[in-house]
């Protein structure tokens, strides 16, 4: 194994606090991980991790090396791309939520891989800021106002919004004509999974927000359960228009104050700050990028 290669392996196991996943990660077997990163030490003449029956952490020498590592393999990676026509290559994990990966990323995904086929792609599905670094992520696709951390965020687009509810609700509670007429009327609440509390419906008035909370008789933690549960007729909703759009072509759900719609919400790519850019992360996030600046119901930044 070249130094190079060492390197590499040393960052996956840092990252991962794993020999085997780094391993697989790899494609290594476990046994020839062990012998490069003693043969590593051993050039070196220090320790870079310690090693426990369950975790594997870096040494204060090992976290020094990590960084000077992290910050060869970039230059390495950006010279290889810069001549002779390489492309970026290798594995690239990303973590995005499902029906947003299915409406703006899987229908174009065969031209990015056509384009670069030496990338292998990894995609995980969810919606919680996963650790990163932990768990051996490049970059994650979240939707919506982002909280503190020490990862690097790039909004790579909007995506409108819209208040719907079923015809059977309307029929039963009537159309609003205003904001002003939500009186008496009902929402399926929205739990934040930050804080768990309920979060109140938006509706543009001129040039403010208006927040307003309804009676909800049926919380829910995930949009598809919100997008069932208001074609049951269980109140109104505020969803990016994009997953319910079919729906609202087939009558299934109706706009509710469509002159009043909700702030667009903000889509970011998430990545360690820790990290330089590999090529094979930055032509993919331009590419996100391009998705949504091509898709209908999203805007570019």
């Amino acid at each position: 194994m070249d130094r190079f290669d060492a390197m590499r392996l040393f960052t996956r196991i840092v990252e991962r606090r794993s020999f085997t996943l780094a391993a697989q990660d790899i494609g290594l077997p476990r046994s020839t991980a062990t012998d490069a990163i003693k043969e590593l030490e051993l050039r070196l003449g220090v320790r870079l991790l310690q090693r426990t029956t369950r975790h594997v952490r870096p040494t204060l020498d090992g976290e020094a090396y990590y960084r000077r590592c992290l910050a060869l393999i970039a230059d390495l990676e950006d010279a290889e791309s810069a001549f002779g026509g390489a492309k970026p290559k290798g594995m690239l994990r990303i973590d995005v939520h499902g029906t947003l990966a299915r409406h703006f990323l899987l229908p174009d995904l065969p031209s990015f891989l056509d384009d670069y086929p030496e990338i292998e792609l990894f995609m995980g599905e969810g919606d919680r800021l996963v650790d990163l670094v932990r768990e051996g992520i490049d970059c994650v696709l979240r939707v919506g106002a982002l909280p503190d951390s020490d990862m690097v965020a790039r909004r790579v687009g909007m995506l409108a919004e819209v208040t719907c509810a079923s015809p059977g609700y309307v029929k039963k509670y009537g159309m609003p004509a205003s904001v002003d007429d939500l009186d008496g009327h009902r929402m399926i609440g929205f739990r934040s999974s930050r804080t768990g509390g309920l979060l109140p419906l938006e509706f543009a008035v001129g040039d403010r927000v208006r927040e307003i909370m309804l009676p909800a008789t049926l919380s829910v933690a995930a949009g598809e359960s919100s997008v069932a549960a208001a074609r049951l007729g269980f109140g109104l909703i505020q969803v990016p228009r994009y997953h319910v759009q079919d729906d609202l072509d087939r009558g299934i759900l109706v706009e509710i104050l469509a002159e009043s719609p909700p702030t667009p919400s903000p889509v970011s790519l998430l990545y360690p700050r820790s990290r330089q850019l590999s090529p094979r992360v930055r032509v993919f996030i331009e590419w996100v990028a391009r998705q949504f600046a091509g898709k209908e119901n999203a805007s570019p930044i």
